[in-house]
């Protein structure tokens, strides 16, 4: 797998991840637990992202 294919996978996954915790929010049934859960999965992404286009700028 190429790293922009990797980088193309990730911003889908924490795209997917956004609107989930968007939808979370909006429902009264989610615990912040969840939320806090999916919070820490998007950021978790985000930095991978980061992390992999610093690498790859250098």
């Amino acid at each position: 797998m190429s790293l922009q294919s990797h980088l193309g996978e990730l911003a889908a996954k924490h795209k997917a991840l956004e609107a989930q915790l968007a939808d979370a929010i909006t429902h009264p049934a989610s615990s912040d637990e969840e939320i806090a859960e999916l919070k820490r999965r998007k950021l978790k992404i985000k930095d991978e992202i980061t992390r992999l286009e610093q690498n790859q700028a250098a």
